[in-house]
């Protein structure tokens, strides 16, 4: 038997594994690493579930190649010509915009889909650029960028030193943490009461992190943005501030705040005016203090509204960028996702529905538009990374069929799915354990600066691409130099251009490929001054530190100051308030995050499936009554219908109704899923309803009709 030390690549949380492998390479038992000095043993369903993912029968281990209308497996030279065919003709027949790119929330986690998105992005030149971004976070980046000017500026909370918590619209103890990087947050949680503190729930749920919470209060989906104008209101109102950085904009934020009493917002949120009112005295009070919070508040129509008033509060009660309120990590390699440039939207505007770029790309909602619609510019031609949007974006059977009428289409993943059933080649990456793997973009948003690195612990076949080498073929074919060509010219470029400035280093660079080598080379450039060699002298992870006041250093608004009432978001607050005077539906839906899942690739593991992992609506008694409900619902809504279990429960708010992101798998090539289908929430999302600010598809609030069956 073989022991090796693994990241958990799985979701944000990074927790640090100790797998036992057999001769054969296949994995006997996975345990959490009790000497990751970040996670210290901790372990969910998920990462102990690792072996059997990476194992998984139903992964793709040959590239498919679409012949006489059906796939087929083929060798790598067939797929690589084939896409250097279908894409180099459409380039040549209709430009560059009638390819689109598509990158999942996979691409996240892994070493070479940070790497090489901007590589591949710039060098097709399209405008139709897409991610899961706008199906789950860019709320937030875009409220970082216009506050702090730079959209990676993520302030998370300073977990382990607060006093104080209020969580809206997360459920970290279930979730891991998102955007907020903690393994064990339900243990930090504990920690936090345990030394004095009060953590407060604000959700339409009582979720797991509500059961554990001193206080949980339930709020009418989607409307947020009112219960923290409230607050904000109130500190201004009583004179509770305490900015102790330089602002702008506090005259401007006083204004757009004025008409947000809390007893006005009390009726549109559902939350008392006396209990907004104490929720702002007591943050203001506190020693130290964080406001948090994640997707209930992003997939909303104010998703954006909501991100930057929870910074507000942050900042107005002296808790930004300070031991115990909210901070900002800072990574142990080089951070060349920072622009230092004020961040601005909207450089161009796509072309059906005019919706504005955010950081390179259109909002995933459009998307189906941009294929279904002649024109210069229609996408004709779609390349995916790890990605499933004909299930995760907002109306996904009409993307599915959009996807179906697409002239040639390439997919990077591992399985065959409701997305990449659509493809003319699917270009399957090695399995996880033959990856190497170092958190690039997570370590902006953990609680702890922390780094660490993990070799392959299975060697590549002869017969496999590393997911690098794919993405640089890709990238070689899209740049005109043709499917021959070896991915190492492109890493040696990448190289090249990261040590620009300083040439000399690359003698000195170690690793095994040319990924490690550009790891070792950003690392070097880092500020901590590490390297590759460093990571592998600590093959249990670096702790580099509890997080330091970093906001002068990264700040970059034209003003050089916080601004508190950028023009953008300012712009979007009578809409608000105009809004706040309509009728709420009669019963909206909302999405809901399970311990043992993490978006739809999850569902082929056998223990992942089942128990408290069903794809069931959670209703109140009380509406399963007025709505004569059986066993099961039919649940319409402006974009379509589902018929689905019921589950009643007192946990969720009367009036709300709940249904699980990801599921929906009857058009899967994974034997598992398929038998454990489900239905898909986002056909009854609606793809014409986004954040305008952001793009951000809402998928929390949407109105609709339960029936019985």
């Amino acid at each position: 038997m073989k022991t090796a030390l693994r990241t958990c690549p799985l979701c944000e949380t990074s927790c640090g594994l100790r797998l036992t492998l057999d001769d054969a390479g296949s994995v006997l038992r996975v345990e959490g690493d009790r000497d990751d000095p970040f996670s210290k043993g901790f372990l969910c369903p998920k990462g102990a579930a690792l072996g059997r993912l990476d194992e998984d029968p139903d992964r793709l281990a040959r590239p498919m190649v679409r012949v006489d209308g059906q796939l087929r497996p083929a060798s790598w030279e067939e797929a690589f010509a084939e896409v250097h065919r279908g894409l180099g003709g459409i380039m040549a027949e209709h430009g560059r915009d009638a390819v689109a790119l598509y990158f999942g929330n996979p691409t996240f986690h892994t070493m070479a889909g940070f790497l090489y998105r901007q590589p591949l992005t710039q060098t097709l030149g399209s405008r139709n650029v897409y991610s899961a971004s706008t199906v789950d976070q860019m709320p937030k980046h875009v409220a970082s960028g216009l506050m702090f000017g730079d959209p990676m500026a993520v302030a998370v909370p300073d977990l382990d030193r607060t006093g104080y918590m209020l969580i809206l619209g997360a459920n970290p103890v279930e979730s891991n943490g998102s955007l907020c990087v903690a393994p064990d947050f339900k243990g930090r949680l504990r920690a936090l009461q345990e030394r004095g503190g009060k953590v407060v729930v604000v959700d339409p749920r009582r979720t797991r992190t509500a059961e554990l919470a001193d206080e949980h209060l339930f709020i009418r989906p989607g409307t947020d943005a009112y219960l923290l104008f409230g607050m904000v209101h109130t500190l201004l109102a009583e004179g509770l501030t305490s900015v102790d950085m330089e602002v702008t904009g506090l005259d401007e934020l006083r204004v757009l705040a004025r008409d947000f009493t809390p007893e006005a917002v009390e009726a549109a949120c559902g939350v008392p005016a006396a209990t907004t009112v104490r929720l702002a005295r007591e943050v203001a009070a506190a020693p130290s203090a964080c406001v948090y919070a994640r997707i209930g508040t992003c997939t909303a129509e104010f998703g954006s509204t909501a991100q930057w008033l929870v910074d507000v509060i942050n900042a107005l009660t002296g808790n930004l960028d300070r031991a115990g309120g909210v901070m900002f990590a800072k990574t142990a390699g080089l951070e060349i996702f920072r622009s230092g440039q004020p961040f601005a939207t909207g450089a161009w505007h796509s072309r059906v529905r005019g919706l504005p770029e955010v950081l390179g790309e259109f909002p995933v909602a459009t998307m189906a538009d941009e294929i279904e619609t002649p024109g210069e510019g229609q996408i004709r031609a779609l390349v995916t990374v790890g990605g499933n949007p004909a299930l995760s974006a907002p109306n996904a059977p009409r993307l599915a069929r959009a996807l179906a009428g697409l002239d040639f289409m390439v997919c990077v993943d591992p399985y065959l799915n409701e997305t990449t059933r659509h493809a003319n080649v699917i270009l399957p990456p090695p399995r996880i354990l033959q990856s190497p793997h170092f958190d690039f973009l997570v370590q902006i948003i953990m609680v702890r600066n922390y780094a660490r690195f993990s070799p392959p612990v299975l060697p590549l076949g002869e017969d496999q691409f590393s997911e690098a080498a794919i993405l640089a073929k890709l990238l070689l074919i899209l740049s005109g130099q043709g499917p021959d060509v070896g991915a190492e010219v492109c890493e040696e470029m990448l190289l090249g251009q990261i040590l620009a400035a300083v040439p000399e280093l690359r003698e000195g660079l170690d690793g095994a490929d040319g990924t490690e080598r550009i790891l070792d080379a950003l690392l070097r450039l880092g500020s901590y001054g590490l390297s590759l060699e460093a990571m592998r002298r600590a093959p249990h992870g670096l702790d580099l530190g509890p997080l330091q006041p970093r906001l002068e250093e990264i700040l970059c608004t034209a003003s050089g100051k916080v601004d508190l009432a950028p023009a953008v978001l300012a712009a979007d607050v009578p809409r608000l308030l105009e809004r706040m005077r309509d009728p709420a539906p009669e019963t909206v839906l909302i999405g809901r995050r399970h311990l043992r899942s993490n978006n739809s690739w999850m569902h082929n593991v056998p223990s992942l499936v089942g128990g408290s992992n069903r794809c069931t609506l959670q209703i109140h008694p009380q509406d399963v009554a007025r709505f004569g409900l059986g066993d099961r619902a039919r649940v319409r809504s402006a974009a379509g219908e589902v018929e689905v279990s019921v589950e009643a429960t007192e946990t969720i708010m009367p009036g709300v109704v709940s249904l699980p992101h990801g599921w929906g798998h009857q058009d899967s090539g994974q034997a598992v899923a398929r038998r454990n289908a489900g239905v898909n929430a986002n056909a009854l999302t609606d793809e014409l309803v986004v954040d305008p600010v952001s793009g951000n598809a809402v998928f929390n609030g949407v109105p609709v009709r339960v029936l019985p069956v």
